[in-house]
């Protein structure tokens, strides 16, 4: 494995945060909070309590601890063949969605994208753990039970405090959140509908954010350990990930989506946020990046759940490709002004009273939420096709999907702003598509450092993105943030989404010429794209240290 050591900021995401300044690194007394990476987490433990550093976290996902050094034992580490990373930790807060629209105790969402046609077939996720890492989860009855008033709740889990056990949600994310996948309330149209996607699947909920959103890297990385450690005692098949931030270095470097690899590994269903720095191309964030997972756009019925004609893409959606040229989002969910359960008393209500109806329901926006809409639909689907494959199943979520097409049969927003398009439940529950998900990766050839991937996507030489090998998947200006356009049925994606595939990268460094695809492909000056995505020197964050991570930060309401 090469060594990097790194002095980066590798900005957690939770659902948009800030990074706090960092301390100077000129004062030799100074504490500053590293993660550690090597071949084993016991050597690189061993290591840092050589030159007397304070160990905080262990995290066996990634090999690496968290600990506390002052510029001495940081230099001595170094130079330590035992320590083959070092990262610096950072503070985040987070700021969940974007809150607004007139709260509206009936949740139009599971109609939009036909979960209620598939409850009324029985299939609710009963079968199905879903767990959560967010900033935790209210203690609200609904949430807490499935239909039947049978507690769903398998275990609570405090990443802050690294122990299981009852936690609150002071900051009303998680709960937000979890309640667009599992709330057992009914709609009040007196329709029996349920206000959420999977009402009866089992429940984990992982707290990482305090009750002002505010979280530290460690602390994500330490809930997603936890998931490794727990996923078989609990069943857990399906993990959501509402948070996102911005892409420092290739999605095989980052630490986030390290541990994110080693989980779908496991085969685990893992679903994350797109992130809310759209419209521009190439906004995607961590781990939203990672080429394995569901990644989720936001789209928005325009305030008229009953007519699809004038449905929207949310312009605050991120939007793709990667700097590897995959292309993401894989596909768009119901994210506008999204009605469901926090308290009044959480920090987000308190901060826009406005938009909570001072009793059970709060309404948001965001691509958290509207991966929460796709982590409830994964639950349905294995509900319903037990033993299915992570891989197959976003491969049947990706197949299921339908895009936005204008008047002519044309697409309304690109691939790389919409993916394949606005999910159907019914088609991804009751469909027959699989190996189309993932082709060509090998996850564990990727995290061993072996071989990396990168996607289909390009830029030609007017500046517009495209996918290499497929026609008229261009990025363009002429059909952004329109007044909507239907998400019909009959739009058909050209040679079986092999867009979804992976291509080899012939070596793991950046060499004279760039990267070479093992097909012939070669994009010069090593991914410069047009604004300059080049990492150098073991891709080095900037000296200062003071990137920001955003992740679903607070936007206007669509």
């Amino acid at each position: 494995m090469k060594i990097r050591n790194i002095f980066s900021i590798l900005a957690i995401a939770s659902f948009a945060f800030g990074v706090s300044q960092a301390p100077s690194q000129n004062a030799d007394d100074v504490l500053t909070s590293y993660i550690l990476q090597g071949e084993n987490t016991a050597a690189v433990a061993e290591a840092v309590r050589s030159v007397d550093g304070e160990i905080t976290h262990q995290f066996t996902i990634i090999n690496a601890v968290a600990a506390t050094l002052n510029s001495e034992q940081r230099d001595e580490l170094l130079v330590n063949p035992a320590v083959l990373a070092i990262n610096r930790d950072a503070d985040v807060t987070t700021a969940g969605g974007t809150a607004g629209g007139s709260p509206n105790v009936y949740a139009n969402f599971p109609a939009l994208v036909g979960a209620d046609q598939v409850h009324d077939d029985g299939i609710t996720g009963r079968s199905v753990t879903v767990a959560i890492l967010d900033s935790g989860m209210a203690a609200i009855a609904e949430l807490q039970k499935d239909t039947d008033g049978r507690g769903r709740m398998q275990v609570r889990y405090n990443a802050i405090k690294d122990q299981e056990g009852r936690h609150n949600d002071n900051y009303g994310h998680g709960t937000h959140v979890a309640s667009i996948i599992w709330n057992t309330d009914y709609a009040d149209d007196g329709s029996m509908r349920r206000n959420s996607i999977a009402p009866d699947v089992r429940a984990i909920s992982i707290k990482a954010f305090n009750g002002q959103g505010n979280g530290t890297y460690a602390n994500v990385i330490r809930g997603l350990d936890w998931v490794l450690a727990n996923h078989e005692q609990y069943n857990i098949k399906v993990l959501n990930l509402s948070f996102s931030a911005p892409a420092v270095s290739h999605y095989w470097d980052d630490p986030i989506n390290q541990a994110v690899m080693r989980l779908w590994q496991e085969g685990i269903v893992i679903v994350a946020s797109a992130g809310n720095t759209g419209p521009d191309a190439m906004t995607i964030g961590v781990p939203g990046n990672n080429p394995y997972v569901i990644t989720v756009g936001a789209m928005s019925d325009n305030y008229t759940p009953a007519d699809g004609s004038d449905d929207i893409l949310a312009s605050f959606s991120s939007a793709g490709p990667t700097v590897e040229g995959f292309v993401k989002p894989e596909v768009v969910a119901p994210g506008g002004h999204m009605t469901a359960r926090s308290r009044v008393t959480s920090t987000l209500a308190t901060q826009h009273p406005e938009f909570h109806d001072y009793d059970s329901y709060f309404t948001m926006s965001g691509t958290s939420q509207a991966a929460a809409v796709i982590s409830g639909i994964a639950a349905l689907v294995l509900d319903a096709n037990p033993g299915m494959s992570n891989d197959d199943v976003k491969c049947r979520i990706i197949a299921s999907a339908k895009p936005a097409v204008d008047g002519n049969g044309n697409l309304a927003y690109s691939v790389f702003q919409q993916g394949a398009g606005r999910v159907d439940a019914v088609e991804a529950v009751y469909g027959t598509a699989s190996g189309c998900a993932n082709r060509g990766l090998d996850v564990a050839a990727d995290l061993a450092g072996d071989i990396h991937y990168g996607g289909r996507a390009n830029i030609d030489e007017n500046g517009n993105y495209y996918i290499m090998g497929l026609e008229g998947y261009l990025w363009t200006d002429g059909y952004l943030w329109t007044d909507g356009y239907l998400w019909t049925d009959g739009y058909l994606w050209t040679d079986g989404y092999l867009w979804t595939d992976g291509y080899l990268w012939t070596d793991g460094s950046i060499g004279a010429n760039g990267y070479l695809w093992t097909d012939g492909y070669l994009w010069t000056d090593g991914y410069l794209w047009t604004d300059g995505y080049l990492w150098t020197d073991g891709y080095l964050w900037t000296d200062s240290l003071t990137e920001t991570a955003s992740v679903n930060h607070w936007v206007e309401q669509e």
